[in-house]
């Protein structure tokens, strides 16, 4: 893949939305969402279609969430073909969840729409990493 333009937004407005919301913030994360549909979220305890689901699940995620320790994004795989973009990877997150300390790794594929010369997330689906993955 080469689109420097959308791993910068990759590694700075998705980044930053990701690490708000799991220290209780959001609202940046609803910004990155499109606002048209379809949107769905296949998650790790939620499942959501329609933005009216979505938002109620970044409401009840950001409830949870609190206290961010770290994040990082590790990028398995991404491409742009016009308007349309994705990205697979893991998702290494530590922050307090009911006020427990809580450290794990997401699996995440998220699909991206550009609309109106902005990047916009349309899908995400995300699940729990139970073991490591294994060199083959």
């Amino acid at each position: 893949m080469d689109d420097p333009e959308f791993l910068k937004w990759v590694n700075t407005r998705l980044r930053a939305a990701e690490i708000a919301v799991h220290d209780g913030d959001a609202d940046p994360r609803r910004e990155i969402w499109s606002r048209r549909e379809p949107v769905s979220i296949l998650g790790a305890a939620w499942v959501a279609v329609g933005r009216a689901e979505v938002d109620a699940t970044f409401d009840w995620l950001a409830e949870r969430f609190s206290g961010a320790q770290s994040y990082e994004f590790e990028l398995l795989a991404a491409d742009v073909v016009g308007d349309l973009a994705y990205t697979v990877g893991y998702e290494h997150i530590e922050c307090l969840t009911n006020g427990e300390l809580s450290k794990y790794t997401l699996r995440a594929t998220q699909i991206y729409r550009r609309e109106d010369g902005e990047w916009k997330v349309v899908h995400r689906h995300g699940d729990a990493l139970d073991t490591p993955r294994q060199a083959t």
